[in-house]
Formats: C-alpha cells, structure tokens, sequence
C-alpha cells in the first residue's frame, strides 16, 4: 500500500501548482496585476509573489487551501476562501471582487490571472434575476445528476457575469497572461473553471493563454516512478470519464485479469446520489465499488484519489483499497453513496490535505 502511495503522490508533485507556474513564468513580462482563482491558487499565487515581488495580488481559493501562502501575507496580497463545491456568500463576493480588479485596470497595463478547477464555484458574479440560493440550488443539481463537466459548466455560464470570457470581457488594458491548471478532458481554457480564463471574442488586447500542468503530465510522471521501482507499465490512459456502475463493470474484469505491474488510470467518474447521500465523494465510491470487484485478490491493490487532496465534500483524497476491504455492509454503504464511512471505519482511506494541484483523478492498480 506504501509503494501505491508513493506513486500516486509523484503524479501528484509532477503537476503542483507552485512547481508549474514557477516555470511557466521564466520569461514573463512582470504583469501589474496577479489574479489567482480555483483549488491550486494559492500556489500558483506563492510562486508569482516570488518572482514578481510587490504586484498587488487577489488570491481566490477552498476553504483551508490558502496555508500554502504561509501564516503571515505580504502586503501586496489578499486572500479570499470560498465554499466548495457548493457556492456560499463569499464565493459571490469573490466573484464581483475578481470582476472589479479586471474592470479597474487602466489602459496599457498587463494582467497575470492564473486559473485551475474549483473556480466555478469559488467564485461567481451573478446575472440579473439570480441570487445565491438559486446558485446553490443548481449546483447540488449538477453534482447529485451524473453529469459530465461540460455540461455543468454549459449551466453555470448561462447565469454568470464571469463564466465564458465575462470576466476578461472587462477588461481595458493591453495584455492579459492566462497560465492554467487543468481538470477536464481535453484541457480546453474554455471548459477550465466554467471558461474564466477565456479571452472574449474579437478582444481589443493582447491574450495568450497556456495549460501548465494535466492529468496526462501526472500519469507520465507515475509511470517513470512505477518503472524506476522495476514495475512494467500495464496501460496509461485518460478513461475514468463514465458513470460509477459502467467503470465498475470494465474495470472489475480488467483489474482480474491484469498481469503482474500497474494500471495508470484517470479522468473523472460521474455518480448519481440518493436524496439523502452519506459520507464521500466519487473517488471514495469508486474506490469501494471496484474493492468489491477484487474481494478476495490478495495480489491486487488499489488508489483511487482526486489530486487536489478533497474528494467531494470531504476532507479525503479517496481510497486505498486491495483484496480484503470488502466486507459486510459495503454494499450498502454505496448504495447510500455513504463510502467514506465504510472506508475510514477500514483505515482505508487516502487523506493528503490540500495539494496544491487539481488536475482531475487519478487511479493505480498494481499486481505483484
């Protein structure tokens, strides 16, 4: 379980936050303003802070993921924590703050804004005729319907100021600097974030934008670490993006059948939750639903975790699990969308705390 451990976290140090944006910037022009929004912001902030020192910077990250900027902030930054996944009132306050900072800067200035997943619920600038239940409302919506990313995020444009190029659509200087983490298939800037990186159509200023760090960089880096521990690398691939029981069912009789080595998996599954959902969150669940595929495999073991260190609403990544997790009452734990609780009960599962990163989830099967 050890060594799983060890692999799954060098996927995850290949795609930190800090480490990425620290070398994305080696050439940057010093922008006169930093904006950092989603789950890896503080980090990607912490490494602009360092190489742009004394640009004013708004940091808009999940609840306890602004440790990263240390205890004591520097004057030039401010740091807003919002609720994830579900809005609260600071996320709407995030969102008119990060709307004013755009809107405010002055003809022939230069904008960093620094973007990874999370940021559609951390921040939001509502359109006319919404207000924050309503923003609530359809984010539980979409997270209990099985629902792909894109499709969420189509949703959430439909009532946002700053979703799909509306944040940058206000602003008025010369050039805007996009760096990205990300956390949907396809790595599209459109799709990141609900698009709040997206530079508007016909944009009368300079916009480039660049994806730093992904799911495909993180398995790259587990599959040079699995091969350095003399493992053979079985399959690497992006195809965790179907709903729980279809993952089930192919990945059970994959998983049986594998050779001696590792699977490399990752994407992310969709899950449908009941009316009134238990503990965890869809790597959790997957986590347990394929541990019930290999019960009683003592040779098969498993991770399955978000690389941003939370899984739903939780404070777990997800699970480490192998032949001997399940047992009595798992069935039912998933069938009340209640793995977590089955998980920790077992000492199962994968708890990291924040990361620094999100670039989706990632999976490791190993056979030795």
């Amino acid at each position: 379980m050890q060594l799983l451990k060890e692999l799954w976290q060098a996927g995850v140090d290949a795609v930190g936050g800090y480490r990425a944006t620290q070398t994305a910037l080696r050439g940057i022009d010093r922008p006169d303003r930093v904006l950092a929004v989603g789950k890896a912001a503080a980090a990607m902030a912490r490494a602009a802070s360092e190489q742009f020192d004394g640009v004013p910077t708004l940091v808009v990250t999940k609840d306890g993921h602004g440790d990263e900027l240390g205890k004591v902030l520097p004057d030039q930054l401010h740091l807003i924590e919002a609720s994830h996944p579900v809005p609260d009132a600071r996320s709407l306050a995030a969102g008119k703050a990060l709307r004013q900072a755009v809107s405010e800067m002055p003809g022939g200035s230069d904008l960093l804004l620094l973007v990874s997943g999370g940021a559609s619920s951390l921040a939001e600038d509502l359109v006319d005729g919404f207000d924050l239940p309503d923003l609530a409302a359809l984010n539980r919506r979409l997270l209990s319907q099985g629902l792909d990313i894109a499709a969420m995020n189509a949703e959430r444009r439909r009532i946002s100021h700053i979703k799909g190029g509306g944040l940058l659509a206000a602003f008025h200087g010369r050039r805007v600097r996009v760096l990205a983490i990300s956390d949907v298939p396809g790595d599209d800037i459109g799709v990141i974030g609900s698009g709040i990186g997206l530079c508007p159509p016909e944009a009368r200023f300079e916009c480039k934008s660049s994806v730093i760090a992904s799911n495909e960089i993180a398995r790259a880096a587990v599959a040079k670490a699995a091969r350095a521990h003399g493992l053979a690398v079985l399959d690497n691939e992006e195809s965790l993006h179907a709903s729980l029981p279809d993952l089930t069912r192919s990945l059970g009789s994959r998983l049986r059948d594998m050779p001696r080595g590792v699977m490399i998996l990752g994407g992310e599954p969709t899950v449908t939750l009941p009316a009134n959902p238990g503990r965890g969150g869809r790597n959790q669940a997957l986590a347990l639903a394929l541990a019930g595929e290999i019960a009683g495999r003592p040779d098969l073991h498993l991770i399955v975790g978000g690389t941003d260190g939370t899984d739903g609403p939780t404070d777990a990544a997800g699970g480490v699990v192998d032949g001997t997790t399940w047992g009595p009452g798992a069935r039912e734990a998933l069938q009340r969308a209640d793995s977590g609780t089955y998980l920790a009960q077992g000492g199962a599962l994968l708890e990291t705390g924040p990361t620094g990163t999100n670039v989706m989830d990632l999976a490791i099967a190993l056979r030795r």
